[in-house]
This record gives structure tokens, C-alpha cells and sequence, in this order.
């Protein structure tokens, strides 16, 4: 059975919806990188050294990521020697595979919770990738689950953060924990901790300030956020998620790394997938980094965000080469 068939199949036991929510979301992506490849394809057929060239330029013009990249094309290199493939169009099965081996990591995606009582998700990320929306989303999501979810508004510097908060509470049907802007953001860390114990609240997710005045600043408050949280829930912050806006492409790594070594992450989400053709940004980061992607951001719309599922996110990519392998069979 055929790769993409193969794919497919992994697939067709997922909701329809989700599958188009991916697919919906990384046109543009398939569109910048998918379409070209096949281009250069049909372009050349025969595979030499201009060949792999452009193939290069084209996954990092993705932002699939130099080293990637490098690894990516030697071992297509080593295939086409060893199987003598001749035909550029047989790459394209390689090609999809390679790219989920590299996606799929060893890494659980799904989200820990707490057995024995709160679950307590910190959220971190500069300002402007998304991450109050994405609070907001995923609230949504626990909510829909039948979890009782309780917001913090632990980003007090930035203005209009905690308004915005609010807002998206307030859609997801969720209440938000705040203090007065400016306020230390460890203080509504404790409120809001009291707050989900006197609740019974299954789900607490907690904001953070997005920049402050230098890195060790920013570190310094988030280690005083954990030591509140810790007191009183002792296996507290379930997950720390670093959100990264996918537009950014390679400046999206550059803040993982920045952040993610420092500040205990344990996982990220990639949001605005859906606006950028530069998507290729989740292979780097998924090899350059040592964190599951947990979450991506697929769209505008509340259930647009979803747990990663590097099938899924194939499948989309490569979803126009599965449709004319069926119609050439079913011609054949």
C-alpha cells in the first residue's frame, strides 16, 4: 500500500472536522511549499545536483530550518542511492514520510492533568504571539469536557491584558481571577489559587507577564509565580506552554530557545498557522527543540485550536497528492 494511501487511512478514524481544520488552516502553507515541490518535480524529473538545490531552497524558504533541512536532503540523498531511484515523482511518498518521522518525536502531546485535585496550566510567551487568545481557547475547550475552568490574570504590566482576559472569560463562559493593573502578578497567582479551592475547580489557567524590563526580571517573576503556586499545590504548574506565533517563522525558535531553557516549559503551541506559509516552522522547532508541540492555532474561530497530530498536519499538507494518486488509480 502506497504512503499516502497509507496516510489517509491512519486518518479516516478522526472527525471529518478536524481533519479539515487542518487541512483549512495550512493551505497557505501547502501552497508555498507543497505546490512548489511538486513543481519542481514535474520541472526537472530527473534528480541531480540543481535538483536538490532548489529542493533545499524551497524547505527553507518554508522555515523548515537550515539543520533540518541538511539532515532532510542527505538522507533522500542516501535513499535515492540505495533504491537508484531515477523518477523525481517517487520522492514525493519519501519526502511526506521523512517529514512526519521528523514531527512525530517521542513526546506525549497530550496535556497532564492533576489525579489528586487541580489541574494548574502557566502560560508564558512575549507579547502579541497570541496567548491570551489561546487562554482563552483552551478554556473553551475544558469547558465543552464538562471541566470547571477558572482564569488568572497574572499578565498586570501590559495594558489592557487583564481587559482582554476578561473578554475572552467572558465568551468561554469562564471567570477570571484579577487584581488591579500593575499589581504583582504573584499575588493573583495566590488569590486565584484560593479562589479554585474554594470552587472545586478542576482547571486553572494562569497568565503571565510577556515582557518585562530585561530577561532576568521576567524569570525572577516567574519563579516567584511557581513558589505561590507550589505552597500551596505542591505537584503545581501541571504544564508551563510557551505560546509562538508560527508568522514569525525562525524568530519563533529564537524566543523558544531564549525562553524555553530558563523558564521550566513543558510544552508548546503554535498559534496563526493559518497565516503564514512559512509552517514548515513546526518541523524546526519540533527538531531543534527538546518540547512536544501540544497545541495549533488554526484559525480565528474558538475550536480552532487543536492538539498537534503530526498525521493530521501531513495529511494536510500533502492532502492535493492523495486526490491524484485515487483519481490515477482509479483511472488505472
Amino acid at each position: 500500500m502506497s504512503f499516502f494511501r497509507k496516510l489517509k487511512e491512519s486518518i479516516s478514524g478522526k472527525t471529518e472536522s478536524v481533519t479539515k481544520q487542518f487541512r483549512d488552516g495550512l493551505e497557505k502553507t501547502r501552497k508555498g511549499f507543497v505546490e512548489k515541490v511538486a513543481d519542481l518535480i514535474i520541472r526537472r524529473k530527473k534528480i541531480d545536483e540543481e535538483f536538490y538545490e532548489e529542493l533545499e531552497e524551497i524547505l527553507i524558504g518554508a522555515d523548515v530550518g537550515v539543520n533540518t533541512v541538511m539532515k532532510l536532503v542527505e538522507d533522500l540523498r542516501a535513499e535515492v542511492k540505495q533504491k537508484r531511484i531515477e523518477d523525481a515523482a517517487e520522492l514525493q511518498p519519501i519526502l511526506s514520510r521523512m517529514l512526519m518521522e521528523l514531527l512525530r518525536g517521542d513526546d506525549d502531546n497530550t496535556l497532564k492533568e492533576n489525579p489528586d485535585g487541580i489541574t494548574v496550566i502557566l502560560f508564558v510567551g512575549v507579547n502579541g504571539v497570541g496567548k491570551t487568545t489561546t487562554i482563552g481557547k483552551l478554556a473553551h475547550r475544558y469547558k465543552q469536557e464538562g471541566k470547571k475552568v477558572l482564569l488568572a490574570a497574572g499578565d498586570t504590566f501590559r495594558a489592557g491584558a487583564i481587559e482582554q482576559l476578561e473578554v475572552w472569560g467572558q465568551r468561554a463562559g469562564v471567570d477570571v481571577i484579577k487584581q488591579q493593573a500593575g499589581s504583582d502578578p504573584a499575588a493573583v497567582m495566590f488569590d486565584a489559587v484560593q479562589a479554585a479551592k474554594q470552587r472545586n475547580v478542576d482547571i486553572l489557567i494562569c497568565d503571565t507577564a510577556g515582557r518585562l524590563q530585561n530577561k532576568s526580571n521576567l524569570m525572577e517573576e516567574l519563579n516567584k509565580i511557581f513558589r505561590v503556586i507550589q505552597r500551596e499545590i505542591p505537584s503545581a504548574p501541571h504544564e508551563v506552554l510557551m505560546v509562538l506565533d508560527a508568522t514569525t517563522g525562525q524568530n519563533a525558535l529564537t524566543q523558544a530557545k531564549l525562553f524555553g531553557e530558563k523558564s521550566g516549559v513543558t510544552g508548546l503551541v503554535l498559534t496563526k498557522l493559518d497565516g503564514t506559509a512559512k509552517g514548515g516552522i513546526v518541523v524546526a522547532i519540533r527538531q531543534e527543540m527538546n518540547l512536544p508541540v501540544k497545541f495549533v492555532g488554526l484559525g480565528e474561530k474558538m475550536e480552532d485550536l487543536q492538539p498537534f497530530d503530526s498525521q493530521q498536519f501531513v495529511h494536510a499538507l500533502f492532502a492535493g497528492l492523495i486526490s491524484e494518486e485515487e483519481e490515477t488509480e482509479e483511472q488505472a
